[in-house]
């Protein structure tokens, strides 16, 4: 139901701060992967998307400093870089919104939308969509498990998050609820 009424307010308000939430929702994008998409990271005619860097906010601790500095750099991991294929429903709303190629995609420009200012974009939309406060991670959760939920094979889904092996993305994403165990359990009571 959360869910449900979160995309009805992003359709309905549909902006970059909301297309964001959705590529994440859809799509199972990091924070930072997706304050680090430019326009060039997306190819519409082939409906690709490629994760190629990441922003992260990092401490710049030094002589008792506690000041922080925005970072782009590439993805955690190499298994991190990765293509994307994009629901054709999400190209057409990015199709909307399609700018220079080294514009970033939140932003609509050449300046990085920082993860803790988006965040706070994004609790804004939970707030007016009338939702629960969930961590903006959670879009990610909730990503991988409705991707199980609808027959995924994880070894797909762990290519998708990035993720070294498959046990990652079982051990961490992965959380089917008992309504889904229900579901299985009588798909196979059918067989016989």
């Amino acid at each position: 139901d959360e869910q449900m009424k979160l995309v009805e307010y992003l359709k309905s308000n549909m902006n970059l701060t909301s297309l964001g939430i959705m590529i994440s929702l859809y799509m199972g994008l990091r924070i930072g992967e997706l304050c680090g998409l430019t326009w060039a990271d997306i190819d519409l005619e082939h409906k690709i998307l490629y994760v190629r860097r990441t922003v992260q906010r990092i401490s710049t601790h030094g002589n008792g400093d506690k000041k922080t500095k925005i970072v782009v750099s590439t993805p955690k991991s190499d298994t991190s870089f990765r293509m994307i294929t994009i629901p054709d429903f999400l190209a057409e709303y990015l199709r909307m919104f399609k700018s220079d190629d080294d514009f970033y995609l939140l932003s609509g420009s050449r300046k990085i939308v920082e993860p803790r200012s988006y965040q706070y974009h994004y609790k804004k939309v939970l707030s007016e969509a009338n939702t629960e406060a969930y961590h903006y991670h959670q879009l990610r959760h909730t990503f991988a498990t409705n991707c199980v939920e609808n027959g995924f094979d994880i070894k797909t889904l762990s290519i998708v998050l990035g993720h070294k092996t498959a046990n990652i993305t079982l051990n961490r994403y992965v959380h089917p609820d008992l309504i889904h165990e229900r579901k299985m359990m009588n798909k196979l009571a059918l067989l016989f």
